[in-house]
């Protein structure tokens, strides 16, 4: 049924349809950007997904957090370290304040 609707409607007017769901009869589509990455717990039918990037990014967040735990992160190659001749003094000055 919103096939046959979005064909009508998209040949009756003289201005682009954008649909969502709607048929390749639209002149464009839409789609959340969650969803087509496969960020989304619930697809709608319309949606085809472009990406798994949710299981992705949720073991990167795994993998994060066991390094944080057990003080694998941040390595020495991952700090900022002191010029020379900084690392003497933690008085504070007056504009600390």
């Amino acid at each position: 049924m919103a096939e046959l609707l979005a064909a009508r409607i998209t040949k009756m007017i003289p201005i682009p349809t954008i649909g969502i769901g709607a048929s390749v009869d639209c002149d464009g589509q839409i789609l959340v950007l969650e969803d087509m990455l496969g960020l989304s717990p619930r697809v709608p039918k319309f949606v085809k997904e472009f990406g798994n990037l949710g299981e992705a990014i949720q073991n990167s967040v795994e993998a994060y957090a066991d390094e944080v735990k057990t003080r694998k992160f941040p390595s020495r190659e991952h700090v900022y370290g002191m010029k020379k001749g900084e690392g003497g003094s933690t008085r504070k000055t007056g504009s600390d304040k």
